[in-house]
């Protein structure tokens, strides 16, 4: 499989886009929603909606969200990841903390591993060196159920960025060569910090020299700034202004739950920009 095709996306100009597939019961946008073969199906309707890469997760990192056992998270993910394997040779992220489970992910068909811990748990670096996959670093400070009680940075710019490219180049030091880093949007991080951060993705591209991946899809950020209270399912106008944003900004992959509306809205600007 060519690891190298998210970096020629089907947007002309990309960024490419990575298709969000929740398989929990509790995530803050469709928890519950999609499960075995409903899951597959939405994943394949976001493949035929534009999505680049499909991005599987089986343990909800919303603010106070409970841990997940690793056999039940593996229980979720495997029969869905198979399932789109089985109808896809479309690129397969598994968004995971945990090593066995990206493991198990990459054995049935995934080739991506999406980790919001940045390699930190234990015998993640070195799973990462021996599945020889790409891998998405993210940034979080703390942990999910309370990273959003106080999070505080003297820069957060210059902190999150010294973060990732001390993760990457651990993650390059235990032999993965392919990196995305992520800033990690609203976790860990109030709403001038995710704005500080989205205005600085390309000073984050200079400082850990690797490509961005950006994800604030629906996220309650969007809310706090409109000032009117919304279900995740009603912030499409604020998710498609950030995606717009981030891709002016230099985002090489941005994570969404909208992939047509996001894959119409990228396109417009980029043939605004002259790009063809």
């Amino acid at each position: 499989m060519n690891l190298e095709r998210p970096f020629a996306p089907k947007i002309p100009g990309g960024p490419a886009l990575m298709g969000i597939v929740n398989v929990t019961p509790d995530s803050f946008s469709d928890g519950g929603k999609y499960a075995g073969e409903s899951a597959v199906s939405h994943g394949l309707a976001l493949l035929e909606a534009g999505t680049d890469i499909l991005d599987i997760g089986g343990e909800s990192t919303r603010p106070g969200a409970a841990a997940v056992s690793e056999a039940e998270e593996i229980a979720r993910v495997i029969p869905v990841i198979a399932g789109l394997r089985a109808k896809t040779q479309a690129h397969i992220s598994i968004d995971t903390m945990k090593p066995a489970v990206a493991k198990a992910a990459i054995e049935v068909g995934a080739n991506i591993w999406n980790d919001v811990a940045a390699l930190t748990a234990p015998g993640a670096l070195e799973m990462a060196g021996k599945l020889k996959v790409p891998v998405v670093l993210m940034h979080m400070q703390g942990e999910p159920r309370t990273m959003q009680q106080a999070p505080h940075y003297e820069n957060v710019l210059e902190e999150v960025g010294a973060f990732l490219r001390e993760r990457a180049l651990a993650a390059r030091a235990a032999g993965v060569s392919h990196l995305w880093i992520d800033p990690g949007i609203g976790f860990g991080k109030t709403i001038a910090h995710n704005l500080t951060l989205l205005s600085g993705l390309e000073t984050l591209k200079k400082m850990t020299g690797e490509r961005v991946l950006f994800g604030a899809s629906r996220k309650s950020m969007i809310q706090m700034i409109d000032g009117a209270k919304s279900a995740p399912e009603d912030r499409i106008g604020g998710s498609l202004a950030l995606a717009l944003i981030a891709a002016q900004n230099g985002a090489d992959i941005i994570r969404v739950h909208d992939v047509r509306e996001t894959a119409q809205a990228l396109r417009v600007l980029r043939a605004a920009e002259g790009v063809k």
